[in-house]
């Protein structure tokens, strides 16, 4: 079988506090499907968790008749927390991510001084290899590694929709921030090179949108449409090129509200913080260290 010509049905849920996607991918045939990128509600004003977003994924599910097969992540997010651990606790299926995840793990627990942490990726049923495979229902899916906005992103390519999480934005809105601690501009593009490697039809799938210039939010594109018009990618000639234009903007760039919060729980697999011995959980917050 041909994947790339393999057409799954791709649903998409804006959370509009992170401007992220999250994304139900589905076999229609065997009804079996993927949750991608769930969002755990999180307001930092008052310190509440919820789970709004997840549910609103489970219930379209189950009202689509579907099966869940996969709890995947693309990496763990610095701006929302992560709903699979929650996600996976409701319904028994099984979570994944990237092999690559132990080496975010290993240097956000020196930062968050950290020292029993088990930075070992066992937080996830299933640690994914570069170019690994599988499937959702019967349509054949895998893995392809693209860092640079983080050391353990990358993209799942389920038939011919790619989720590309963090790597390209909409075209106008062009590419992924790579100065988080182990970014790098130059991985980022030749990351974008392989992606934008896939049949020019693939449907593009980002992680996030931020509503260029007011519009309405938008999460898919196609390769030969990131080609031709994404801002950054049709703007550089050269990876020094798009290097030089990246290290610019994220000069520019505050860091994410929530980074601090977030990566504590998703470096965990999207796990709270334990309770203390007031059954009250704590957030941990390293000063001056960004």
């Amino acid at each position: 079988m041909d994947a790339s010509s393999v057409k799954p049905q791709v649903t998409g849920f804006y959370d509009t506090p992170s401007g992220s996607i999250q994304y139900v991918v589905a076999d229609p045939q065997t009804r079996r499907c993927a949750i991608i990128d769930p969002v755990l509600d999180f307001d930092e004003k008052s310190g509440a968790t919820a789970t709004k977003n997840a549910d609103a994924v489970l219930a379209f599910i189950g009202e689509s008749g579907l099966e869940i097969e996969w709890i995947l992540d693309t990496h763990p997010h610095a701006d929302h927390f992560s709903a699979a651990h929650y996600l996976s606790e409701r319904t028994g299926a099984p979570t994944a991510i990237g092999e690559k995840v132990v080496d975010v793990q290993k240097l956000w627990k020196v930062i968050y001084n950290w020292p029993d942490f088990p930075a070992d990726g066992s937080q996830w049923d299933r640690l994914f290899a570069d170019g690994e495979s599988f499937s959702v229902g019967n349509i054949p899916a895998r893995v392809l590694f693209s860092p640079g906005h983080t050391l353990a992103s990358v993209t799942y390519v389920v038939g011919d929709a790619a989720f590309v999480h963090d790597t390209l934005f909409m075209p106008d809105s062009g590419t992924a921030r790579a100065d988080f601690p182990g970014g790098s501009a130059a991985r980022l593009w030749r990351s974008i090179q392989d992606i934008l490697a896939l049949p020019d039809e693939t449907r593009l799938f980002v992680g996030h949108d931020y509503q260029a210039e007011g519009r309405e939010p938008l999460w898919e594109s196609t390769v030969a449409e990131q080609k031709s018009k994404n801002i950054h990618v049709a703007a550089c000639r050269t990876g020094a090129d798009f290097v030089a234009l990246r290290e610019a903007r994220d000069r520019t760039l505050p860091m994410p509200r929530l980074i601090l919060h977030a990566l504590q729980v998703n470096m965990n697999g999207g796990r709270l913080p334990e309770p203390e011995s007031n059954g009250r959980r704590y957030l941990k917050f390293p000063l001056d260290c960004l």
